[in-house]
């Protein structure tokens, strides 16, 4: 990948989509500095992105002081998704991502998807790690992944570990109802085997395009720079050309999307099956 300048980033026509992936180097617990760190990158590139996807917890990074938690946890209408709604609007491109929310005395990661007509999509990360505190301290959601219309594309997220478990990125009746699956993460390094092929799987079982946004960095749990992935329906990854550092864009085709579909129409013989 190499740097170019965004006079060379136009927005893409009606049956594209561009996505910008910002792999965000997460300052822990410091929501103003990783908030002013998207803003920068919002008013340097929005305009030529359609789709940014953010990584998981992108404001705070995991914490799993019990002490803290209560501080920087926000709900649907706090700072945070306030801020990034103002910008979806005035940039006209849809928001994807994770944060720390709170409900009532229950903490979540909670994935988002906000559209620049005021619509959005709230989703609590179903599959908590269980190696780790998260599980302990977290509240794992019930409902599946929304799918949000954008710009002709239906758009679902879901969150790091959800990503391992294939019956709950498919649809309940079997169908690929949604084109694209976002997957807000903090991924280490150490398991970018299993992350680039469970990307690779899910968007070949699903006939989807799957977008990886981990995070970069460093913290106490590992290292995940450079992890970044877009992948089309094939399971072919696509080409990104990488801007500023830290945020990637690349460019998928709908039409590309929708005559593998019709070519190969797989989900007329997927199983049915209910979660429960």
């Amino acid at each position: 990948m190499e740097n170019i300048p965004t006079s060379l980033q136009p927005r893409t026509s009606d049956n594209k989509l561009t996505i910008g992936v910002l792999a965000l180097d997460i300052v822990w617990a410091d929501k103003e500095t990783n908030m002013n760190r998207v803003r920068e990158y919002i008013g340097r590139y929005g305009c030529e992105i359609d789709l940014l996807v953010l990584p998981e917890l992108f404001t705070t990074a995991f914490a799993q002081d019990i002490d803290v938690l209560p501080n920087i946890a926000e709900n649907d209408n706090g700072p945070t998704i306030n801020e990034l709604r103002r910008l979806s609007k005035e940039y006209d491109m849809a928001i994807g991502g994770s944060y720390l929310a709170m409900t009532g005395k229950q903490f979540y990661n909670r994935g988002f998807i906000l559209l620049p007509d005021g619509g959005d999509a709230f989703y609590n990360k179903r599959h908590l790690f269980g190696l780790s505190a998260e599980s302990r301290l977290f509240t794992a959601g019930t409902e599946l992944p929304a799918v949000v219309s954008f710009k002709g594309w239906r758009l679902a997220l879901i969150v790091c570990y959800d990503l391992r478990f294939p019956v709950w990125c498919r649809r309940s009746d079997g169908n690929c109802q949604y084109d694209l699956l976002m997957v807000a993460a903090n991924w280490p390094l150490s398991r970018s085997y299993a992350w680039e092929h469970l990307l690779i799987a899910r968007a070949i079982e699903n006939q989807a395009v799957v977008v990886g946004a981990d995070r970069s960095g460093r913290d106490d749990f590992g290292e995940y720079d450079g992890m970044t992935r877009v992948y089309d329906c094939t399971g072919h990854e696509v080409d990104m050309v990488a801007c500023d550092n830290m945020l990637t864009i690349s460019k998928v085709s709908y039409d590309h999307l929708a005559d593998m579909r019709r070519r190969w129409p797989m989900a007329n013989d997927a199983d049915r099956f209910c979660i429960l």
